[in-house]
């Protein structure tokens, strides 16, 4: 959406003065002054990256701010500055202490952040397929069939897959089930990729998916559903053993090559 000039050259004034940083066209996709945009980059990892994570897409304990409604709304860093230096307690948020000029980058890092990630829509996804399929089963062979199968668990699966798909899962592995809304078009849940068995100092051990891990406390889900919670009174009681199916495949990612990666991609797609 395109900016106002009228409305974010008035705001700007207002609050801030001059706010050269921020776009003044009032058609076309919207601009930003790179050196605003990284001197807010570098503002807001230092003070807000710990929170909302270093893209302020979110973190453990701050909110996605590229999906806020008041940056969304916030017009030359008026609404985020009323934020960042008052703070807001009751979410946990503390006050910073920051120049007007500080905010302005901030709120000029976000909106492009924003612009970014609206653009990418935009973007056309080229023909990933160009690698060596033989050279693809050969690493296959050498590689993943201690645990795969072309003929069990990815019988099929260029198939079930686009290429673009495949490819994010062989750099992004994570558990299928992960995400539940996919779980009716790929069939009964198989075994977790991550479990858990905890053994107290006195008891019988219990393995199940974990629901929540920290310092203190280690909870878990059995087969059968059943609930079980466990304080966490020193690293050895309840002893905790870990057991992550996907661990080989975070270990590849330090070994491959781009070229494994396409090849692997380009076999895959063929196992129709």
């Amino acid at each position: 959406m395109p900016y106002s000039r009228t409305l974010v050259g008035l705001s700007c004034s207002l609050l801030f003065g001059a706010c050269a940083a921020f776009p003044q066209a009032s058609d076309g996709p919207p601009k930003f002054d790179p050196a605003a945009v990284a001197r807010g980059e570098k503002t807001f990892v230092a003070s807000c990256g710990f929170c909302h994570g270093t893209h302020a897409k979110g973190g453990e304990k701050g909110p996605d701010l590229l999906r806020s409604v008041l940056v969304l709304d916030d017009e030359g860093g008026k609404s985020i500055g009323r934020v960042v230096l008052k703070g807001r307690p009751e979410k946990g948020m503390p006050k910073f202490d920051m120049t007007p000029d500080q905010i302005t980058d901030i709120a000029t890092f976000l909106h492009s952040s924003i612009a970014f990630a609206a653009d990418r829509g935009q973007y056309k996804v080229l023909n990933i397929v160009t690698g060596d399929a033989k050279a693809g089963q050969a690493y296959f062979a050498g590689h993943c069939t201690s645990c795969h199968s072309v003929s069990g668990d990815l019988k099929g699966i260029g198939k079930k897959y686009e290429p673009v798909t495949l490819q994010d899962h062989i750099v992004m592995p994570r558990d299928r089930y992960a995400d539940s809304s996919a779980a009716e078009s790929l069939g009964p849940p198989p075994k977790p990729m991550l479990t858990v068995t905890v053994t107290p100092a006195s008891g019988q051990a219990v393995t199940g998916t974990p629901v929540n891990m920290d310092d203190f406390n280690v909870a878990l889900r059995d087969a059968a559903g059943n609930y079980f919670s466990f304080k966490r009174l020193d690293p050895d009681n309840p002893r905790v053993e870990i057991h992550n199916q996907l661990a080989a495949h975070s270990a590849m990612l330090m070994q491959y090559t781009d070229t494994d990666i396409h090849n692997l991609t380009a076999y895959l797609v063929t196992l129709k």
